[in-house]
């Protein structure tokens, strides 16, 4: 019986349901920084429904009293050669700057109780704030900016919307997350995004917004499995980290990360510190132009590719890649098959009609199924391993498979595999707020090799 644990670390994912569009080829991105030449992004407060103090008059306030370098102007250039800020207030919000619904604002409100959810729907004014910087101004614009928001929502009595994350903030949740965060001359990134992940055809596709604040362009990855998206969100947080610390592309959009030497001691020292032992830490990564979709943040967009490692196809070069970056652990347990192991196979057996029902139906964005199911080995023998569902037509099933196997050459973790449903021997349903539920049989094995001890 195998055993899979990879490598994980907190990464910021919203579940979302989008349509998929049709892609083209890819192009790799330009030798060089990525870093754009000036930077421009939008902050709002919006008012429960309308604000305590004028708006306006406390913008100059703020930049004066705390002698922020940030000029007041009646007009945003396209290229802004100092830190620069345009303010004005909307007074027809329905019509044409209209807040989050209810719905939303269960995945996009931070910090909000429901009372100030609702009230924020008959929301009569907000406070737009328009910010522009050159490059070289790229992190003390944003700092000045977020420190500017959080002053005017908490002088006005408004919560505060980012326009690039597409996210609201109480005044607390906001200095929390995007102050309190920042003691390092570069913060760290992935308070300052937000990674969007929904299914696109059979697979995953997650893209970041945000990084326009950056100067920087928003980071695709795309055809991954569910079961994967703690590990690509670690990949695409360090990758945007890295980009932000002034990471250049190389050659055809080739691009090495290395854990070592991001610079932010809070990511540096978390990430090093989730690594498994046998993790390489570094990853060779290949850049190329991302292809917009809907729903896409306006802005550059590059695609991670994995062309760099060994496998037959896009998830098993996955696989491989987050396995050496962040390392993994997989073990094999000789089992015998009592009747107490039997009986909790058969029980889980008898549950598989009712879960490709719910699979036929459609799972709940970040929900998979993963069953355990029987594979020959060269020598007659037999190894049980996991796959992750991708498709239950009948009694077929096909997946990925999600171990690597110890003793059969021809099959690797990662890698479409197909099996009978009156093969499987056990499940396992991961929900999307983490609960799990099956793998009895796995109970029962972990029981038995702690007797043999």
């Amino acid at each position: 019986m195998h055993t899979k644990i990879a490598a994980s670390a907190t990464a910021v994912f919203i579940f979302l349901c989008v349509s998929c569009i049709s892609r083209t080829a890819r192009q790799p991105v330009h030798e060089g920084p990525l870093i754009a030449q000036s930077i421009r992004f939008q902050f709002a407060v919006y008012y429960l429904p309308l604000p305590s103090r004028d708006p306006s008059t406390e913008l100059t306030r703020v930049i004066r009293e705390q002698r922020i370098p940030v000029l007041q102007t009646n007009t945003l250039p396209e290229s802004p050669d100092r830190p620069l800020v345009h303010a004005v207030v909307i007074s027809n919000v329905k019509d044409t700057y209209a807040p989050p619904g209810m719905e939303s604002l269960t995945h996009f409100g931070r910090g909000l109780s429901r009372s100030q959810a609702q009230a924020l729907q008959k929301c009569e004014q907000a406070f737009v704030m328009d910010f522009g910087h050159p490059k070289m101004n790229v992190l003390d614009g944003l700092k000045a900016a977020c420190v500017i928001a959080e002053a005017i929502a908490r002088r006005t009595g408004g919560v505060i919307w980012d326009e690039e994350t597409r996210e609201v903030f109480t005044p607390d949740a906001w200095h929390e997350r995007r102050m309190a965060s920042w003691p390092e001359r570069i913060p760290d990134v992935s308070a300052h995004t937000t990674i969007h992940a929904y299914k696109n055809n059979d697979y995953i596709r997650a893209i970041t917004l945000g990084m326009s604040k950056f100067g920087l362009p928003d980071v695709i990855c795309e055809d991954f499995s569910w079961s994967m998206n703690r590990q690509m969100g670690t990949l695409i947080n360090l990758l945007c980290q890295s980009f932000a610390e002034g990471a250049a592309a190389g050659t055809s959009g080739s691009f090495e990360l290395d854990i070592k030497n991001i610079t932010n001691r809070k990511v540096h020292t978390a990430q090093i510190a989730s690594l498994k032992t046998n993790a390489a830490g570094r990853a060779k990564l290949m850049l190329r132009k991302g292809v917009r979709e809907e729903g896409d943040p306006k802005n550059r967009l590059i695609e991670v590719g994995f062309d760099a490692y060994p496998g037959r196809d896009v998830h098993a070069r996955q696989e491989k890649l987050l396995a050496s970056f962040l390392g993994w652990e997989d073990s094999v347990t000789p089992v015998k098959h009592n009747e107490r192991l039997i009986t909790a196979s058969s029980n889980a057996r008898a549950k598989l009609p009712s879960l490709r029902l719910a699979f036929t139906r459609g799972l709940q964005p970040g929900e998979y199924i993963q069953v355990k199911a029987p594979f020959t080995t060269p020598d007659g023998g037999r190894e049980w391993m996991w796959i992750e569902v991708t498709s239950w037509n009948g009694g077929g099933i096909k997946g990925l498979l999600r171990n690597e196997p110890m003793n059969i050459p021809s099959l690797h973790g990662g890698q479409m595999v197909s099996v009978r449903q009156e093969e499987v021997f056990d499940y396992i349903r991961h929900y999307p707020d983490g609960k799990e539920e099956g793998n009895t049989t796995g109970v029962i094995i972990q029981e038995m090799q702690e007797q043999n001890r």
